[in-house]
């Protein structure tokens, strides 16, 4: 089955998908300053290139979309009937690289954390996590 859009138009719209700064990154970085955490953005020297890094703590956050890294919620699971074959073996993809950058991240002494775009629904949940998050940071760089 042939795709919906055009070409010209399909390539427009994809150009249009961001990798950085995206809205759930933006909302769990206001959080993160909200609390009063000191942190790095894209910190390319490590693998992976976490969306977040707060170096003091040696703690590494990814923010991933659901559909993009194949969470297991409804978004996630979700697989479009145009190009199937693609977008599955695409996420599967990202997958592993996800899986092969956390495991870089754990060997070199770092703690890794994904917060994935549906947590972000339930503001009080997501403020309670961070908390934690931080917290277990601190205890464990003293």
């Amino acid at each position: 089955m042939s795709d919906v859009y055009s070409p010209e138009k399909r390539s427009a719209v994809m150009r249009r998908v961001k990798g950085r700064d995206t809205t759930p990154e933006l909302v769990v970085r206001k959080v993160l300053t909200r609390l009063g955490a000191r942190y790095r953005l894209h910190r390319a020297d490590l693998p992976g290139k976490p969306d977040i890094v707060l170096p003091g703590r040696r703690l590494a956050i990814f923010v991933h979309g659901c559909f993009w890294h194949g969470h297991d919620c409804a978004r996630g699971a979700r697989v479009p009937k145009q190009n199937r074959d693609y977008w599955v073996g695409k996420v599967a993809k990202n997958i592993a690289r996800d899986a092969r950058s956390r495991a870089a991240l754990e060997a070199a002494g770092w703690r890794v954390e994904t917060v994935w775009e549906c947590e972000l629904k339930d503001a009080a949940s997501l403020d309670a996590r961070l908390v934690d998050l931080l917290r277990d940071a601190s205890a464990g760089s003293e």
